[in-house]
């Protein structure tokens, strides 16, 4: 099964391609990119590739583009499903885990909200999951406003937490939107209120 293409009014979310490693090298070779989600800026095309092949090959992950430019990879963002996760029960098919990252020329223009919302919606609508996670390690301010402003809520958080690909232990934070949180903000920004919790 192919897995589909989702649109939004700025970007196309799509499968990841080996014709993106230099793409990506671009972006993720940035030491303000990965340490901070918890893994290391890459060193080579051939490095990108890898994660390509063996990383980014989820049912779930998608090359973030612009919709002018759908040919070049300018993030990534994800669900993690059953099994993916720690931050619920393995077996547990009504989660997922959101993870995302943007290449830095891109940050501030609101392209991970965006792409998020239609991620969530993907996930609420089409995968039925009753509660998407996100999560972000203590002191990455970006990743935490981001969360936020998509509307995820505080659930808990988990110290020494280990980071593998970079031998250490950090705190995590994890948050959580519930399916209902997830329609009363839809029905929010249809009629262009605010939430009580906003």
């Amino acid at each position: 099964m192919t897995k589909q293409q989702l649109t939004t009014q700025r970007l196309i979310l799509r499968p990841w391609r080996d014709s993106d490693a230099a793409a990506l090298y671009e972006y993720a070779k940035n030491p303000n990119i990965g340490p901070a989600a918890g893994w290391p800026a890459h060193q080579s095309v051939e490095e990108s590739l890898d994660v390509i092949r063996n990383v980014f090959n989820g049912p779930e992950d998608y090359a973030i583009t612009l919709a002018e430019d759908p040919d070049t990879a300018i993030g990534a963002i994800s669900l993690k499903l059953a099994g993916g996760s720690d931050l619920f029960p393995a077996n547990d098919t009504t989660q997922a885990e959101m993870g995302f990252w943007i290449g830095e020329p891109f940050w501030g223009n609101g392209y991970v909200p965006e792409a998020a919302c239609e991620l969530l919606r993907h996930g609420f609508e089409d995968l039925d999951l009753a509660a998407t996670w996100c999560a972000y390690y203590e002191g990455n301010v970006k990743s935490a406003r981001a969360q936020q402003k998509i509307g995820f809520e505080p659930v808990h958080v988990i110290p020494d937490t280990p980071v593998p690909l970079l031998h250490e232990t950090r705190t995590t934070h994890a948050n959580r939107m519930m399916r209902a949180r997830w329609q009363e903000l839809q029905a929010c920004r249809r009629t262009g209120g605010k939430t009580k919790r906003q």
